[in-house]
């Protein structure tokens, strides 16, 4: 009686184990749902230093425009007026070719303006004075675009800030309980991160487009100085040829000043 109970037992356990087995493998493997970016939530899990950081994104968009619009040849370079500037020195219209750099309100206006400011001095003024003027106007223009600079610097420093303070707000989950799950965790450092990536994405094109103006900027100005200087290249010869001529003048003048020495006859010296 015995034996046939623990025989019983014995089916019946493995019978239970098998009808456990067939229920595994019949039950279909549960997919893990894919988890989905919501932009939207993004912003909102960001707070106020993700919406700091959004601005930055808008005003290094307003920056890139405005520098599209005012950093190129046409503006800081008005095609023509090295030309017309040249061809009223050439007639002696000082005074109106000076007025014609001031409107004209660009970079070679500025440039020829303070050039013609110092002509009656002679070449060497006109070239410093353009040279002081063309350093002023460079400054000018790299403090304009260094707001890239700034941008491509605050925007990564925000974005860990952010970071930072949302890992602190995460772990804060151990001091309420001893052992918190990763499930816990894993929201708090989700949402610190989506400031660290803000961050990055105005700060990656920040950067980019400051290097681009930057390179942009340094070739105008090698450019405008250049055209600057053939403006003036006329008054340029004219001096060198008029010191060429007061040179040799002043050698005739010196070897015609030499006392002549009289040679006396052989025949007469006794």
């Amino acid at each position: 009686m015995t034996i046939f109970r623990n025989v019983t037992l014995v089916l019946i356990c493995l019978a239970t184990t098998g009808v456990v087995y067939g229920e595994d493998r019949v039950a279909p493997a549960v997919r893990q749902p894919t988890p989905e970016i919501n932009v939207r939530q993004m912003f909102e899990d960001g707070g106020a230093i993700g919406y700091i950081i959004v601005v930055l994104s808008l005003v290094m968009l307003a920056l890139i425009f405005e520098h599209m619009m005012t950093i190129r040849r046409q503006t800081l370079m008005p095609k023509g007026l090295a030309e017309d500037i040249q061809k009223l020195l050439s007639q002696g219209q000082v005074k109106l070719a000076e007025e014609r750099c001031v409107a004209s309100s660009s970079f070679l206006g500025y440039l020829l303006a303070a050039g013609i400011k110092e002509i009656e001095l002679g070449y060497a003024a006109v070239e410093k004075a353009m040279e002081d003027t063309a350093s002023q106007q460079a400054a000018r223009l790299m403090r304009k675009i260094e707001y890239l600079s700034m941008i491509s610097t605050v925007a990564p420093m925000l974005g860990l800030m952010g970071t930072v303070w949302g890992m602190i707000l995460a772990f804060m989950e151990f001091e309420r309980k001893a052992n918190p799950l990763v499930s816990e965790l894993a929201p708090g450092i989700y949402k610190a991160l989506v400031t660290t990536l803000f961050g990055l994405i105005v700060a990656i094109p920040a950067i980019a487009a400051f290097g681009f103006f930057r390179n942009r900027v340094d070739e105008l100005v090698a450019q405008t100085a250049l055209d600057a200087e053939q403006v003036f290249s006329d008054l340029k010869r004219s001096q060198l040829l008029k010191r060429r001529e007061e040179r040799r003048q002043a050698v005739a003048a010196e070897a015609g000043s030499l006392p002549v020495a009289h040679v006396v006859p052989r025949e007469k010296r006794g």
